[in-house]
Parts: structure tokens; sequence; C-alpha cells
């Protein structure tokens, strides 16, 4: 019996004592004096349990059959055992046409003893304000996991997310490097434009030590990742991170994406990187659609996006600077190029760069901006440099 129950009991008895007019039990009960008399009859006829409502522990017209109930809990078992229930809503009316609200579901899983019901810990933590502006700060981060399960190769998910709105790019590399976070980082400048600053945790694919802890260099290059130099030429500030809850935004994407994206492959039947990649872009619009949020202001702090193949490949590449040998020859991770004779020809000691544009198939080598003629001789053999004249042998 509920606390309104009782409480009405109570107020039955002094009328039926005559301590209390009819009609000031009604107003108590907050019903019409109609309504009193009908509970009063009941209450005379049944005593306590005539207060009750006549309609307690009778199945509600518009329940789910049971039928309906049992189909459910075995689609659920047989192919979305480890879907939580709202996702395995989402997909049973998309897959199976079967329309369920989610919380009834959680609560036949419940009582089917397929689902806990748990209490996490809580940590208070300051809550940080938004960005206000969309691409006014992104945040990017490597989330290795196991996408495939045990069907394919376990592998690095790059996530772009912007602080303001939530929208999020994806792409599946091999392992969390510079050329993924610039692929990454490219779909999101072709897709909305230039963004003002990255935030990014302090691995050395987006920072060097120097550049962390040393204040004073932060303006100096030679303090630069690959990655910091490709958004310094783009003018996107590099932000570092001090933990994993400064960049929550991210983190908890990540926490997202790891429940449904591998649903999402295990149902499409996918285990290669890419065919993940192929599917990532339609993926992406689907979540962004559903957890976009709208920035505090309207305004885009997007810059435009560079235009022209030429362009793209001096903002979008990895340097590397080498020295000229006296044979006219450059070497790069134990690889050796020949520098043909050509007009504006580097001298030896010379330094030229060898830039590699994500998704060109071959990376060139340049002196002065200006493209160079080689030709690659394969692996490369170690040169002597002489000092000084041989010592003669005795005698001679």
């Amino acid at each position: 019996m509920s606390r309104k129950e009782r409480e009405r009991v109570a107020l039955l008895r002094q009328v039926e004592t005559g301590e209390m007019l009819l009609k000031e039990a009604a107003w108590q009960m907050r019903v019409s004096v109609r309504q009193a008399v009908r509970i009063k009859k009941r209450f005379e006829a049944r005593g306590a349990e005539g207060v009750l409502h006549a309609a307690r522990d009778m199945r509600p017209n518009n329940a789910y059959k049971d039928k309906f109930r049992r189909l459910v809990l075995k689609t659920y078992k047989e192919e979305y055992p480890d879907f939580g229930p709202t996702l395995a809503c989402e997909k049973m009316a998309e897959r199976e046409k079967i329309e369920v609200n989610r919380e009834t579901l959680r609560q036949w899983l419940i009582d089917d003893c397929q689902w806990q019901v748990g209490v996490k810990q809580r940590v208070h933590r300051q809550k940080r304000k938004r960005r206000e502006c969309f691409g006014q700060m992104l945040q990017i981060d490597g989330s290795d996991h196991a996408w495939f399960e045990q069907r394919g190769p376990k592998c690095t998910l790059m996530v772009l997310i912007d602080d303001a709105t939530n929208t999020m790019v994806l792409h599946m590399a091999p392992a969390e490097t510079t050329e993924a976070a610039l692929i990454v980082l490219k779909k999101w400048v072709e897709h909305y434009g230039v963004p003002v600053t990255l935030y990014a945790d302090r691995r050395n694919v987006y920072f060097t030590e120097e550049y962390v802890h040393n204040h004073d260099r932060r303006d100096d290059p030679e303090t630069f990742t690959k990655f910091m130099c490709a958004a310094d030429r783009l003018g996107i500030g590099m932000i570092p991170a001090f933990s994993p809850q400064a960049k929550g935004r991210v983190e908890r994407a990540n926490g997202l994406l790891q429940d449904r994206l591998v649903k999402e492959l295990r149902l499409r039947g996918i285990d290669t990187i890419d065919g993940a990649n192929a599917m990532l872009d339609a993926f992406a619009q689907e979540v962004n659609r559903r957890f976009a949020k709208e920035p505090a202001r309207p305004a885009d702090a997007h810059r435009s996006a560079p235009k022209g193949r030429r362009l793209w490949e001096y903002f979008f590449c990895v340097e590397e600077r080498r020295k000229v040998r006296r044979d006219n020859t450059v070497v790069f991770e134990n690889e050796s190029w020949q520098i043909l004779a050509q007009e504006g020809a580097p001298r030896p000691g010379a330094t030229v760069i060898r830039r590699a544009p994500i998704g060109a198939k071959e990376p060139y080598w340049l002196f002065r901006e200006k493209r160079l003629k080689v030709r690659h001789l394969g692996r490369a053999k170690s040169q002597t440099v002489r000092t000084g004249a041989s010592p003669r042998a005795p005698g001679i």
C-alpha cells in the first residue's frame, strides 16, 4: 500500500467515526465529492483493500504480447548479445524491423538476467566550457582497439572531433603515425576548412619534449615534429594536453565508437582497414547527425582550404632534410638516390628536402623549391671520408 493510500484509509476512518465530514475528506484526498462517495462505499464493503486501485496488478491494454517479448529477447541473444539496449533497439528497427522502446528492452533484459545494473564510481572534476564557435578548437586522438575483434588485425582509429559541436571525422590506420594524423586532418580541411587550433596529447607524433617543457623555444621550428610543421604551414595552433581528462571530448567519442563501430563492422562483415575506411565517412555522418550539437555562437571559425594540387602537396606532406654527398647522392632510410646532371643542381654539402605528400604514390626531392631529377640506386653503401694523406710504409 502506498503512502497516499494509507492516508486515505486514515481519512475514511475519521469519516466513519464522525470526526470529519466526507466533503472535508474529499478535499484532502484531492478528489470530487462523488468520487469520495465511491471510495467510501468500497471502504465500507472491503475495508482497507477497497482503497486500492482496481486496476492494480492487471495487465495494461497496451502491453506487448508475450510472443513479441520472447521474439525480442531471442533476437537480442542471438544477434546483439553485447549491445546496449539503445543501440540494440536501433539495430533491431533497422535490420529486423522490430520496433521496441529502449527502456522496455532494458527492463526485459534485466528480468531475463541478460543485463546488469551497475553504479559507476564518480570522480569530481572541474568542467571546462566548450569552445563557442565551430572550428575554434579540434581534439585529435588515435584509439588503439580490436576494431575487427578476432576477424582482423588490431589497428588504430584516428578521431578528429570539434570541441563546440561534437562533429567528427574518422580514419582507420595500422598505427597512430604522422601520416595517419595528416590524413584525418586533410579529410577535415576538405570538408570544413582550416581550423584555428588542435588539442592533442603529448605523444611524439604531435609534440617533442623540448616543445612541451621549454616554453621559450615554442616558436623555434627545430622543436617541431613533422606533424607540427604541417600544422604550422596551415596556420593551425597546437595545444598539448596534460591528462586524458583534459581532452575528454575525444576520449568519450572513443568510448562511443568502441561500442558502436565495432558492432557496425561486425554486422557488415568488414575485417580489413581498407574496407573500414570505405564506410567510415558515411558512418561518421550518421553519428554526427545523431550526436552533434549546435554551437553557442553561429559564426564559423574555419578559414578557407588551400586550392590547387600543388598547394595540397605543400601543406599535407612529410618533409625530411638531407645533405648531398660528394658523389651527388642523398640517402634516406638506408636507400640511396643519385641526383642527375641538371640546371640548378645542388652542390655536394647542400641541403635538399625529401617531400612525401599524403596520398601521393612516390615522394620526390626538392632544392630551393625546385623538383630534382633523381634515380633510385637501391641500398646505400657506407662512404669513407678521408681527412688526410695516407701514411707511408717505412723505408718507402
